[in-house]
């Protein structure tokens, strides 16, 4: 029986007998991909190997010869190092309430919750070192860990991500991000499909959002929707409240910023003369200026 075996964009040839079990093709599979045969996931016709029995044959199973299959699963490398982030998250729980039973000290706090700013945000950040420039990849999950409008939302609805990680395009072409087990790891397509750049920043935020709910609920039902929709809100009015002169529209999560014209109408409050002055100085001054009305008017 010659099987063909797909999993994060390389391929492997297997031979085997139908009287083999199950048991045998995982055990074949961690040898060539390092994943381990618990977590491995294997889909084929429709089919999911993940609620049958090791025992169970391979022609039992439905396997035939020359059938292709989709391996999914977290390799032994990632478990490390999702472990190694566990435990320093662990480390650090331990010294804050160390801290916190010798009582109060000298030093003041200047933020909310430092253990919530330890536990709540992505723990490790990961790019395709195998894929082109590895570091501009870096430099894209970095910005969307640094976000505050990200940060935000994970602090307030208490999410905690182990690894941000790149979806390679070649690998699983259907889907633009992916969220293992709850939140263990978030994998978001970054670059183009021609590997020839990087997607909109904008874009791959709202594939975040809609990854991070994956971190409640699993199914794209109702309770998904809302929260997706919640999350995304969250950020448009988060960023529309430290934008100065920036006006949300409602809760439709659209950020409404005005023009120059509108500017001099809703923000200025002064005479003709001086819209008339706003439209005639540079860009620069304009902004400068409606800024300055609108800070006078928020005073």
């Amino acid at each position: 029986m010659e099987l063909t075996v797909s999993h994060r964009g390389q391929t492997y040839s297997l031979s085997l007998i139908p009287e083999d079990t199950l048991g045998v093709l995982h055990t074949k599979l961690e040898e060539l991909t390092a994943t381990p045969a618990p977590l491995q996931k294997l889909l084929y016709k429709g089919k999911s190997s993940r609620a049958l029995d090791d025992q169970v044959t391979l022609q039992e199973a439905g396997l035939k010869d020359g059938m292709k299959i989709q391996m999914l699963g977290t390799t032994a490398k990632e478990i490390d190092g999702v472990k190694a982030v566990e435990d320093d998250k662990q480390k650090r729980e331990r010294i804050m309430r160390e801290r916190a039973s010798k009582g109060p000290t000298k030093l003041r706090s200047t933020g909310s919750s430092s253990s919530n700013d330890l536990n709540y945000r992505f723990h490790k950040l990961l790019p395709l070192e195998h894929l082109p420039n590895p570091s501009s990849a870096l430099d894209l999950l970095q910005r969307l860990s640094d976000d505050p409008a990200i940060r935000h939302v994970m602090q307030k609805y208490k999410f905690a991500v182990g690894i941000l990680t790149e979806l390679a395009p070649h690998e699983h072409p259907e889907l633009l991000g992916l969220n293992v087990n709850a939140g263990q790891q978030i994998k978001l397509r970054l670059r183009t499909d021609r590997y020839d750049g990087f997607r909109a920043y904008r874009e791959v935020r709202k594939v975040l959002c809609h990854e991070l709910t994956h971190n409640v609920w699993g199914d794209h039902d109702n309770n998904f929707k809302e929260l997706n929709s919640l999350l995304n809100r969250e950020v448009a009015e988060y960023e529309s409240r430290v934008k100065t002169g920036t006006n949300v529209l409602g809760y439709s999560g659209e950020v409404y910023e005005p023009s120059v014209e509108d500017s001099c109408l809703q923000t200025v409050g002064g005479s003709e003369s001086s819209a008339v002055s706003l439209l005639e100085d540079s860009a620069e001054d304009r902004r400068r200026r409606i800024l300055e009305a609108v800070e006078k008017r928020l005073r």
